[in-house]
């Protein structure tokens, strides 16, 4: 098989109206950092999100190093952050000059515990080591939590961020991802339930934390006829051409999520009653987007190992991979303090992510189900 046989794990789903906003930037000459598009991508976003501002920037991680700063979070403080994410979430707590303190999953919804987070607010209100932060994570999809966590960040005085990077889309109780906490961010990576190319957005009720995003995100240029600058700022604005891109996919994101939960739908009756392989829970409190299907894979009971079952997709040109390694694994953050663990680990150890585009066709959805079931070793076929 050639590389245009390749089933890939979430490549972008691009389509016309994608493609008539893009031109209308070109044709219109507006391809520099500003534009209409940006403003509209700025309005409809926040508009989906449940929430009143919205700046976009070039990146995920660009928009929580946003949040965070203008949070107050700096040199020495501390940040609680959910071990079972991407490196980014913690990645831009260090760029404040912060560390992060990781907190274990939640067994039934996998994003970070409740309980874990509180417990560790109180031992530190009692010590005077409150963290400057609480960042949570709408893992796969799914979002965190949120009534418990946000009463533990209440109670202490701590202001929670809400990465819904992987997010946009989901649900908790008929609320939107990233309408939680002081503020939150969506990723438009190229393997996001929409995309700009790559890009991001901070999203607020608070309009001056979002003004202030914006100026920092344009380098800090103070008004005047010149360039004056007096805060150190970043090249962080998304342009207008992406963002024309991405107001094209936002025109389709109920589409886009309804055919990724189609999709977990059709692995889950795949693969009901199989020995040894089981899925990532959907917590009763919302509705997740699947961005990612994620099954755990017991190798005494499947007759293989998650290294195994991904190693022959690749063979067959598929593309799957491990759930995230947990952060307090990760060697850059060896010395990093950790509440539990177990939980994180477990899901690493045994998680597979299965191909999960919006794109994905009925037939090559057959195709990695059929090749997970030609698995070498496996207790029953299909």
């Amino acid at each position: 098989m050639d590389a245009a046989d390749r089933i890939y794990l979430s490549p972008p789903d691009m389509g016309p109206d994608e493609r008539r906003l893009m031109l209308d930037a070109f044709d219109s000459n507006w391809v520099a950092p500003i534009g209409p598009h940006l403003g509209a991508l700025e309005a409809e976003l926040a508009d989906v999100a449940g929430v009143a501002h919205a700046v976009a920037v070039s990146s995920g991680t660009a928009a929580l190093h946003l949040a965070l700063r203008l949070l107050g979070v700096g040199r020495d403080d501390e940040v609680l952050v959910p071990t079972l994410t991407f490196v980014a979430t913690a990645n831009a707590v260090t760029y404040t000059g912060a560390s992060p303190v990781f907190v274990d999953a939640h067994r039934d919804s996998w994003t970070v515990d409740p309980a874990l987070v509180a417990d560790e607010l109180d031992t530190r209100a009692r010590t005077g080591r409150l963290p400057a932060a609480v960042v949570t994570v709408d893992l796969y999809g799914q979002c965190a939590d949120y009534d418990p966590l946000l009463e533990a960040c209440e109670r202490h005085g701590v202001p929670l961020v809400e990465d819904a990077a992987e997010g946009l889309g989901a649900t908790y109780k008929g609320r939107p991802a990233g309408s939680f906490g002081r503020a939150a961010i969506f990723s438009f990576n190229g393997n996001k339930i929409i995309t700009t190319g790559g890009g991001g957005m901070l999203v607020s009720d608070d309009a001056e934390l979002v003004e202030a995003a914006r100026h920092l995100a344009t380098q800090a240029r103070d008004p005047a006829p010149h360039y004056e600058h007096s805060t150190i700022g970043y090249n962080y604005r998304l342009g207008n051409v992406p963002a024309a891109i991405g107001r094209g996919q936002l025109m389709h994101l109920g589409e886009k999520v309804a055919r990724r939960r189609a999709i977990n739908a059709a692995y889950r009756r795949a693969f009901e009653g199989v020995p040894g392989i089981s899925f990532m829970p959907e917590a009763a409190y919302g509705s997740s987007t699947n961005w990612l299907t994620v099954v755990l894979v017991d190798p005494d009971e499947f007759g293989a190992s998650t290294s195994a079952v991904r190693t022959h997709l690749d063979r067959h040109n598929i593309e799957a991979r491990p759930a995230w390694k947990p952060m307090h694994l990760q060697p850059v953050f060896a010395d990093a303090p950790m509440r539990g663990g177990q939980v994180a680990e477990e899901i690493f150890a045994t998680g597979l992510c299965l191909p999960s585009g919006s794109s994905l066709t009925d037939a090559e959805l057959d195709r990695v189900i059929d090749t997970v079931f030609t698995t070498p070793g496996i207790t029953q076929q299909r």
